[in-house]
């Protein structure tokens, strides 16, 4: 297990035409703690400052929450963290005897703990997801770990990764049918067709660290980037980036997962005032 430290820096700058009432800020920037990944240090600085209050959402996230009272025409918000980093790059999944082959039965408490993890969230009414996602079935019985692999490696196939920085997701079909689509367009994609074959998933969010070159999700030296995470009797949650067909959490670090890539926004918060007052708001991230 190779153990590397890192510093994220992530910025996120709002200006207005005019000094505005700040609504409470959410922010997502802490790093999910495992026996992988351990936080050396964390700064979170925001001018004006503001009064922070911190909580776990019901996946466990870090969540602060930032309230202001006087108005301002600027609002910037800089998370500095440092880190360890303990992961391998081809890591072995120890997965229960019972889930090794396709298809297989969660148990029954497993069902009711992953609840809405296993259903899909987008409208299908003439099934073409279901169909494209049983495609890569090859047999039946077929081999869990490879059937995933199989989904995780063939998506870049169909769909070309392209940056794009306008805010939202595509639907699955959508990205379907334009053939392109961001990192976090292709992790919806995945999560929704696996949970057409019955597997529970959820969408993970955080930074790329680019240990390896060639990885794409990322601008410069690092960028918020979007995966998936499926949950494997005996393994657990088992880490799959399909926009650069990788395993396991090696040149990945979570800040949060969620049942729907819209819980999982870094930074989100409001304002009173016209909508023309908003300018412009920049993120920047690096990490080294």
């Amino acid at each position: 297990m190779g153990m590397a430290s890192f510093s994220i820096r992530h910025s996120t700058t709002y200006l207005y035409r005019r000094p505005v009432q700040l609504g409470v800020h959410r922010l997502q920037l802490r790093p999910r703690e495992s026996r992988h990944l351990r936080i050396v240090s964390m700064d979170l600085i925001i001018t004006p400052p503001g009064t922070l209050s911190w909580a776990n959402d019901v996946f466990g996230n870090a969540i602060a929450s930032a309230s202001f009272t006087e108005p301002t025409d600027r609002l910037r918000i800089e998370s500095r963290v440092t880190l360890e980093h303990h992961a391998v790059a081809y890591p072995q999944f120890d997965i229960a005897h019972s889930a090794a082959s396709f298809p297989f039965a969660y148990a029954l408490d497993e069902i009711s703990d992953l609840g809405a993890l296993l259903i899909p969230q987008f409208t299908d009414p003439a099934g073409r997801l279901p169909r494209w996602a049983q495609g890569f079935i090859r047999s039946s019985p077929t081999n869990t770990l490879a059937l995933l692999k199989d989904i995780n490696d063939a998506i870049l196939g169909w769909v070309e990764y392209e940056a794009r920085e306008v805010e939202g997701t595509q639907s699955p079909l959508q990205t379907l049918d334009l053939r392109r689509g961001s990192c976090r367009d292709i992790a919806v994609l995945m999560i929704e067709a696996v949970r057409w074959l019955g597997f529970g998933a959820r969408i993970a969010s955080g930074y790329l660290i680019n240990r390896n070159t060639g990885m794409v999700g990322s601008n410069g030296t690092g960028s918020t980037h979007a995966w998936v995470e499926i949950y494997l009797p005996g393994a657990g949650w088992v880490t799959f980036d399909p926009t650069n067909r990788t395993v396991g959490d090696f040149s990945v670090i979570p800040i949060a997962v969620a049942r729907d890539i819209k819980q999982a926004v870094p930074v989100s918060g409001s304002y009173a005032g016209a909508p023309e007052d908003f300018l412009s708001m920049e993120v920047e991230v690096s990490v080294y």
